[in-house]
């Protein structure tokens, strides 16, 4: 599986539905794509949150993005990452 940092930023409608359920939904929501959320943080600045999540395709990934948009009204960029190890190796 592929990794990707989906970053978010909130508009006034998605602030409204801030809450551990919908979190929870988020989660079960990748999941059933077949993806795994590696990890969730809220940032302080141009973006207000970044999504670190693995995907098996990029089928499942646009429809992760695209989905988990539509359930919260956040707006999603995602960007495809790889570690400094395989960059490295993809260099050699």
């Amino acid at each position: 599986m592929a990794t990707y940092f989906l970053t978010g930023t909130y508009g006034a409608d998605a602030i409204k539905g801030i809450s551990r359920k919908r979190t929870a939904d988020v989660t079960k929501m990748i999941e059933d794509i077949g993806g795994k959320i590696v990890s969730i943080y809220l940032l302080l600045g141009e973006k207000d949150l970044v999504i670190i999540a693995e995907f098996p395709g990029m089928k499942e990934v646009i429809k992760g993005s695209v989905s988990i948009s539509k359930l919260t009204g956040i707006s999603f960029t995602t960007y495809p990452a790889i570690t400094s190890e395989e960059f490295d190796e993809y260099m050699a």
